[in-house]
């Protein structure tokens, strides 16, 4: 897995929060995992399927915590009822800039992907399953929270 693919999402969702949600990422530890799955101590997370020049997924996971602040900063003031009502769908759209950006800076180095619709998933509710494939695993901070983005990938012509 190139460093540069991981780069494009690690620039997309600086995008995102820089300008959506006026706060700055900042990347913490950077991990190498056999298996593609969230972890355990995050509560939601926003999986997206990748197609194209390469393939693979990319999922966002968040703390309960975060989710929450993150839906504040899109929604205003909140409660617990609408919360659970709309976090999907307002995830789902910050999951959906995030690689709609990443989509573009792949377009600008002349590769082509595409994406599946964002599936969020409350991992209290249901779980996750894993994938045996290699993932760089990302931890990210801001002033919402902590983020960790998960990324697998591989260029069409290649195997896991």
């Amino acid at each position: 897995m190139k460093a540069e693919y991981i780069n494009c999402f690690l620039e997309a969702a600086n995008l995102v929060f820089t300008d959506l949600l006026k706060e700055k990422l900042i990347r913490g530890k950077t991990q190498i995992t056999p298996k593609f799955s969230p972890s355990s101590t995050f509560d939601i997370a926003i999986l997206i399927g990748l197609d194209g020049s390469v393939i693979g997924k990319v999922l966002y996971a968040f703390p309960e915590y975060t989710a929450k602040k993150i839906f504040e900063q899109l929604m205003g003031t909140y409660d617990e009822e609408m919360f659970r009502r709309e976090f999907k769908d307002v995830l789902g759209e910050v999951g959906n800039m995030i690689t709609g950006n990443a989509m573009n800076i792949f377009l600008n180095k002349q590769q082509f992907i595409e994406v599946s619709v964002p599936e969020v998933i409350d991992l209290k509710e249901k779980s996750f399953p894993s994938f045996d494939s290699l993932t760089v695993r990302l931890n990210m901070y801001s002033k919402l929270g902590m983020m960790e983005i998960d990324v697998t990938l591989k260029e069409k012509d290649t195997k896991f």
